[in-house]
């Protein structure tokens, strides 16, 4: 009998990109949870319009036969935040809604409920060689981070309550096919050949591709081991900005034009033009430990980071071309 999966946030960077694994699944069955119905929907997963995941009730027809939800739905960090209120904004959605939809869920005879959560819960930055891990305390430093903690820690008060079995997956920066913001700029930079200072940073940052993550998610839906455990999510392999920059210019074929200035350098220079936060991206360090997962799960990234900058690369130059 096939596993019924429900997953929110389909229409999203990560959740366009399960959906597309999931197609033709023997064992899954797929049902999404959407605010409004895709332009291009995959032909074997069931649809359900809802523009509120607050509002779905444990009759509602969306978690009605669901084993396993993987709720990827949020609001996510953005720069500038407009709200008057950020943190009331993110509890809304981030603690509310995901609270609301896994309890009808629990009470519909939903059995696992897979959150994507971040590792912001974790902090902003970690120390050289001295990544974070699942048994770190809980450090966030902004909105996003704090709703995204409070949210787990609901989750996991449910379980307790209910006997729904709440997996918790934190990734680290995304990086894949149709990746955007500063990401996307990079690539930019690097295609179009401008000197860029970042030859000398010597941080430690992890990443995770967009199908390891995905392949992290899926074994978390089945695996018994995964039942309320939490998993840091990445590549494996730690790179510097400036290393990144250049395995980057590889998979794009371009040469990487990096002027080795002096991180205090840009520190000062980034304060000055009120881009510290951006900074800190650039030259902190941000390491997570992924052992948990290897050694509890029995899984292991299926790309490296070369072959996933090779895929992000070689999508960029297919809609470059479109």
């Amino acid at each position: 009998m096939k596993t019924r999966l429900l997953v929110t946030g389909s229409s999203g960077f990560v959740g366009r990109h399960l959906i597309q694994q999931l197609q033709g699944s023997t064992h899954l069955q797929v049902r999404a949870l959407v605010r409004r119905l895709p332009d291009v929907s995959a032909s074997d997963v069931e649809y359900v319009v809802l523009p509120d995941f607050s509002a779905v009730s444990p009759e509602h027809p969306a978690v009605q036969g669901v084993d396993v939800v993987v709720h990827l739905a949020s609001r996510v960090h953005v720069m500038n935040d407009t709200e008057v209120d950020p943190l009331a904004a993110f509890r809304q959605v981030n603690v509310g809604h995901t609270l609301a939809l896994a309890r009808s869920a629990a009470s519909a005879g939903a059995r696992r409920f897979v959150f994507v959560s971040s590792v912001k819960v974790n902090g902003e930055q970690t120390a050289p060689g001295r990544p974070f891990r699942e048994t770190d305390p809980s450090a966030p430093v902004d909105p996003y981070g704090i709703s995204k903690m409070e949210a787990e820690e609901a989750l996991k008060a449910l379980a307790l309550e209910t006997g729904l079995e709440v997996v918790i997956v934190r990734p680290v920066l995304v990086y894949g096919p149709g990746v955007k913001a500063n990401f996307e700029s990079m690539m930019k930079w690097l295609v179009k050949r401008v000197p860029l200072p970042f030859g000398a940073i010597s941080n430690q940052r992890s990443l995770v591709a967009l199908d390891n993550l995905v392949s992290l998610i899926l074994t978390c839906t089945t695996h018994p081991a995964a039942s309320n455990q939490t998993f840091l999510a990445s590549d494996g392999d730690d790179v510097s900005t400036t290393e990144l920059l250049r395995k980057l210019a590889t998979a794009l074929d371009a040469p990487a034009r990096l002027i080795p200035v002096p991180q205090w350098v840009l520190a000062c220079g980034a304060t000055l033009l009120g881009k510290k936060a951006l900074s800190q991206r650039l030259c902190g360090s941000l390491q997570v430990d992924i052992t948990k997962a290897r050694e509890v799960l029995g899984w292991h990234p299926p790309l490296t980071l070369e072959q996933g900058l090779e895929v992000t690369a070689q999508h960029y130059f297919s809609e470059r071309t479109e």
